[in-house]
């Protein structure tokens, strides 16, 4: 969940190391360090507890010279925040430093083994302990650096992404990875390795994405090399990067988190764009039809992911369930890939992930793949893991999400999910041609919907004052409404730090309903579809208990707004469509408290954006 980054080439490595930790930032923020080669030979490590901006006060008077280094922004895992246990950690010969995303599992046998040779150790991390393992095996078989590295990675149980420095080898970078991600920039002259392309594309739209358990050198003014741990050669196969500049930076908002919630109209047509047809009223999936008769074959239909994107899931399975009639069922990532699951060649599993790095989502394909599943990927990041480790899928393409709370890419996810569903339903007959064109036409407006629905913005953002008192909140829907609820409470917790639970409305009188009192806010999604008389009948058990009430309603609505305290319109649409207008209002619900109460939005405190750890 950590950030790394690392230059090598004729520029000041420094200002590119620091604007890299800038942008990939939102990967981890309790600390964070660079270390550089000067033109002396000397290895500078630099480290501050907190944000990149105390790094940069840190070394304000140092010598940051160099035009080779590595840096790290970190998200804690072994060891608390702090300069310490900040990367990056350096051999104790001084010669080595290495900066790493991920987890050493059997770190604390290695470490018993090299106290036994002397070794001491300043950290309580995990890190510092590859990088001793590698200056021993260096010093005690007078090998280079990359064979010290690959025979130090034969070692490990776990997943990382490193970078090596030597300040003996003061042209060399060497880097591997397995089960985090990494990418490597390739320039004139130069290269640039980061965990994702935000801190590349400035300099090159060259790149390397490197494979599970590759080892590549990066060596001044010579020719990329990837081996793998096991001592085979790999050809580097570089893809064209598909990202600009102006993506990555907040166009005039405040916060990342508002701008995404604003490109949702931008980022779904352009997710639709070349898949949904509204002219010819036709839905065309690239993944699905090279794989159609797998799906029209499928007995069952696996979802599996984590956080916001299992919610998108739970709605995929209200889609795919009506439409296609499969039987599905949505797992956490976290909780399959333990549980010993039935899994047969018959089963198609879905993951889902923003990223495509999700540590335990990766880790249930492996297991499905090994059981003879089928597996269909659905993720955000072109050349990711999951889309690699997938045998087909499909690309959400709504432009990197730097916000730590997830907003465009679940509605993304949501709209690829109802596309899947209703072509499998049209290609096995269980929906009706009639059902078919007019739900593919009224997605193909949904974009417009969205557009009206961010009017209300102000008027979110004012009577959302009233709610910085809240400790807790319950948010409540039904049928494709009840994952939006889960989503809104996910979206609150995440950046306001207020106590949110989502429920099926029906389970209030199951126990939920003996917390509710006029301290009590209680957001219902109620639009005039499926359900609807039976949530207006637990709205008023609510309003009964003197709960304050906030409604999303379809537009024109008058029965649930004389019910409640607070509502907000959306425009009328397709019950199953109705997450995707819905969501909306909850994401800035929670954004405008957030902000109120002084919370940092794009940066919630423990959290990170791609979870590559357990």
């Amino acid at each position: 969940m950590c950030g790394i980054v690392g230059y090598i080439g004729y520029r000041d490595a420094y200002p590119i190391l620091i604007k890299g930790l800038h942008r990939l930032e939102y990967r981890g923020y309790d600390s964070a360090g660079v270390a550089l080669i000067n033109e002396k030979n000397e290895l500078n490590v630099y480290k501050a507890k907190g944000k990149v901006a105390d790094l940069e006060r840190a070394v304000e008077s140092k010598d940051v010279s160099g035009h080779i280094g590595i840096a790290h922004t970190r998200w804690a895992t072994h060891g608390e925040p702090s300069e310490v246990n900040a990367h990056p950690h350096y051999s104790q010969s001084g010669d080595l430093a290495i900066i790493h995303n991920g987890i050493i599992e059997n770190y604390a046998i290695i470490k018993q083994s090299l106290l036994e040779a002397g070794y001491t150790f300043k950290s309580e991390t995990d890190t510092e302990v590859l990088v001793q393992l590698i200056d021993y095996i260096k010093t005690s078989n007078g090998t280079d650096l990359q064979t010290s590295v690959q025979l130090a990675l034969n070692q490990v149980i776990g997943a990382y992404a490193i970078a090596v420095l030597d300040r003996t080898q003061p042209d060399t970078i060497i880097a591997a990875r397995k089960g985090s991600p990494l990418v490597i920039g390739i320039g004139e002259g130069e290269y640039f390795l980061a965990s994702d392309a935000t801190p590349i594309v400035e300099y090159t739209d060259k790149v390397v994405y490197v494979g599970e358990e590759e080892i590549v050198c990066l060596q001044r003014n010579k020719e990329l090399r990837i081996k793998t741990i096991s001592n085979v050669e790999k050809t580097p196969v570089i893809k064209k990067l598909e990202m600009t500049l102006s993506q990555l930076e907040k166009g005039g908002y405040p916060h990342f988190m508002l701008k995404e919630i604003f490109e949702q109209p931008t980022t779904l047509a352009t997710s639709m764009k070349g898949r949904v047809n509204v002219d010819n009223n036709n839905v065309t999936l690239a993944g699905f039809i090279d794989n159609k008769e797998k799906f029209l074959r499928a007995k069952r239909i696996i979802i599996t992911a984590c956080g916001t994107s299992w919610h998108a899931g739970q709605i995929g399975m209200y889609a795919i369930e009506e439409f296609a009639r499969i039987p599905v069922e949505v797992e956490y990532s976290s909780e399959f890939r333990y549980r010993k699951p039935v899994i047969t060649e018959d089963d198609i599993v879905i993951a889902i992930s923003q990223s495509g790095e999700t540590a335990d989502t990766l880790a249930a394909i492996e297991l499905a793949k090994s059981q003879g599943a089928f597996i269909f990927g659905i993720c955000n990041v072109v050349g990711a893991s999951i889309p690699r480790a997938a045998h087909s899928g499909c690309y959400t393409h709504v432009g990197p999400e730097i916000g730590v709370a997830s907003t465009k890419a679940f509605t993304a996810q949501v709209t690829v999910l109802i596309m899947l569903a209703l072509m499998i339903g049209k290609e096995k007959g269980t929906l009706n041609e009639e059902d078919y064109l007019r739900i593919v036409g009224e997605l193909g407006r949904v974009p417009q919907k969205i557009s009206e629905l961010l009017k209300q913005n102000d008027s979110i953002a004012e009577f959302a004052k009233t709610f910085t008192y809240a400790q807790n909140f319950i948010y409540l829907g039904r049928g494709y409404n009840f994952p939006v609820a889960l989503e809104g409470a996910l979206k609150l917790k995440e950046i306001s730090y207020i106590h949110a639970e989502g429920y099926p409305a029906a389970e209030m009188k199951h126990g939920p309903i003996a917390l509710i009192s006029h301290e009590m806010p209680v957001v219902v999604i109620a639009p005039q579809c499926g359900t609807y008389e039976k949530v207006v009948s637990n709205i008023q058990e609510i309003k009964a208990r003197h709960g304050r009430i906030i409604s999303i309603v379809t537009k024109g609505d008058e029965i649930v707004r004389k019910l409640s305290d607070y509502v907000i319109e959306i425009p009328e649409t397709e019950e199953c469509l109705v997450p995707l207008l819905a969501v909306i209002p909850l994401q800035l619900l929670a954004y405008h408290i957030a902000v109120v109460k002084g919370c940092d939005v794009d940066q919630p405190r423990n959290l990170a954006k791609s979870v590559t750890v357990e």
